[in-house]
């Protein structure tokens, strides 16, 4: 079993109940560590070291958080600045992170037609992605598509339900490593019908 990271990060939980669950039942999973940023870190004093730590001590980081303008919430990206290091993360000796694995768990409150070439955000979603994604490469990590609720704040309560419940099944075929690679590959985002579809693939 992959150990695996859950970074949350959501500076308005009051107001975010689908993200909110959505950590609460990552908490309870034997294989995931999950990290409530905001909660750990209120003035944004980031303990480097033990962040540091926590990378090296698991296989899959999952970045969980709102797509604020475009761009992870402030803290998650004082994290990205902070604890990848040169020499750790990035550089002729920075390969501490290579060879593992990072997820984006990304809510918007944009539809999918919005986040689409003809669509009000002009551009597909994983492009909002680009910078999580070449921080991935450049330190060696393998970056998944992302999974993504889009609409999420004017959904109804059953789709809303679905992509919560799906969220646990998603951490833990990760740790058992039960998607088949080229499958993941050939997504743009990961839906709750494409961990339905894979892992009945799988089990086929």
């Amino acid at each position: 079993m992959k150990r695996v990271l859950v970074l949350f990060a959501h500076p308005a939980q009051r107001t975010s109940s689908i993200n909110l669950s959505m950590a609460l039942r990552a908490r309870q999973l034997e294989s995931v560590t999950l990290v409530d940023l905001y909660a750990e870190y209120p003035r944004f004093d980031i303990d480097i070291e033990r962040e540091q730590h926590r990378l090296l001590s698991h296989d899959i980081i999952v970045l969980q958080f709102p797509l604020f303008w475009y761009s992870t919430p402030a803290l998650l990206k004082q994290w990205q600045d902070l604890v990848l290091e040169y020499g750790f993360a990035y550089g002729p000796k920075g390969n501490r992170l290579a060879g593992k694995t990072m997820i984006a768990s990304v809510t918007t409150g944009g539809s999918a037609v919005d986040y689409s070439q003809h669509g009000g955000n002009k551009h597909p979603f994983p492009a909002f992605l680009l910078p999580l994604r070449q921080t991935a490469e450049l330190c060696g990590i393998r970056f998944l598509p992302p999974f993504v609720l889009h609409a999420a704040n004017h959904i109804d309560t059953t789709e809303a339900r679905m992509h919560i419940d799906a969220y646990p099944v998603l951490l833990e075929s990760l740790s058992a490593d039960a998607f088949d690679s080229s499958s993941l590959d050939m997504l743009s985002e990961i839906t709750t019908k494409d961990i339905a579809k894979m892992l009945a693939r799988v089990g086929a």
